[in-house]
């Protein structure tokens, strides 16, 4: 059964006071009294000690505490206590200098932008021509048309492009290092660090990225990016990749990976994935953009996978 919010919260609750707990711990003596309430509060709940194990997964293990009786008394509770950390505490430095890193490197792309949108948001703008750029959340774009030029910058995120016609002036989106050309036609690009996508509605737009170029037509689909191969056209389903401006995301055996770094366009907490095996199952599923954190439970449960929340904005996800 899924897990409700309340529950949520209260393990939440339950890993926050176990956290509290450890830090005491490990910074030094407990009075007798405070010992006391430490015994008290483990032994008053099987969900209390499995939040305290959590703790010690991310913080160090329960044998390195100071205090002996502690050590005495945690044994003597589960002597065949063997786990193996799951992340090292470096972890939680690594996803806050990564938060820190991304957070830097979003505020000078959306300085960059003449157009930008935030989390959640989406954003229908008209162009100089006529031209309309439908934007998904977080996304950012800037445009040039001086003179004859109709070229716009997909800096961030993803847009769907329904372009007028104009022979004499032809319509170009760039993004990450490739260029689009189109004349009169309905396209989307997405972009991040490691891939960019390019699926046309109508007609057809020229691609020419990696010393390569290739036309793809209505219906196909083509993506770039550092570590893939040469361009080509292949099928996709235009309705599905522009799914998100119908409030719906639809993912087809897809990398759980890519799948939350999907819905992180529309929650504002960073979603941790603490392996390459769980990085790696594969998604199917139509979700609402409204209920991202819904989502990630229906995931969870589907692929069998679990979540630590270690604060209101963090959660890591694991086997």
């Amino acid at each position: 059964m899924p897990e409700s919010k309340q529950d949520d919260g209260e393990t939440s609750d339950r890993l926050d006071t176990a956290i509290q707990w450890w830090v005491r711990l490990d910074g030094g003596a407990l009075s007798p009294s405070e010992l006391a309430a430490f015994r008290a509060w483990l032994a008053g709940d099987p969900r209390n000690e499995a939040a305290f194990e959590e703790a010690c997964d991310f913080w160090g293990s329960w044998q390195s505490l100071p205090q002996p009786a502690v050590q005495a008394y945690l044994a003597s509770r589960r002597p065949e206590r063997r786990r193996a950390r799951i992340w090292p505490a470096m972890t939680i430095a690594a996803v806050a200098v990564a938060a820190l890193f991304f957070a830097f490197d979003e505020l000078w792309i959306m300085w960059r932008a003449d157009i930008r949108t935030g989390i959640g948001e989406f954003r229908t703008v008209a162009l100089p021509d006529g031209s309309r750029a439908h934007m998904n959340a977080v996304s950012a774009l800037s445009f040039d048309y001086s003179g004859d030029k109709r070229r716009l910058t997909l800096l961030a995120g993803e847009a769907w492009f329904e372009v007028e016609k104009d022979p004499s002036r032809p319509f170009t989106v760039e993004a990450a290092g490739g260029t689009i050309t189109a004349r009169g036609t309905a396209f989307d690009v997405a972009t991040n660090k490691a891939r960019t996508e390019v699926t046309v509605g109508e007609h057809s737009v020229e691609v020419a990225a990696e010393g390569a170029a290739v036309v793809v037509e209505a219906g196909r689909q083509t993506a770039y990016g550092p570590n893939l191969p040469a361009l080509e056209a292949y099928e996709a389903d235009p309705e599905r990749v522009t799914s998100w401006r119908r409030g719906k995301l639809i993912f087809k055996d897809k990398p759980l990976g890519d799948v939350i770094a999907a819905l992180g366009r529309y929650h504002r907490r960073i979603v941790f994935i603490a392996s390459a095996d769980v990085r790696n199952r594969r998604v199917t599923g139509v979700f609402r953009v409204d209920q991202p954190l819904e989502a990630i439970r229906a995931i969870e449960a589907h692929l069998g996978v679990r979540s630590t929340r270690l604060s209101d904005y963090l959660i890591v996800l694991h086997s």
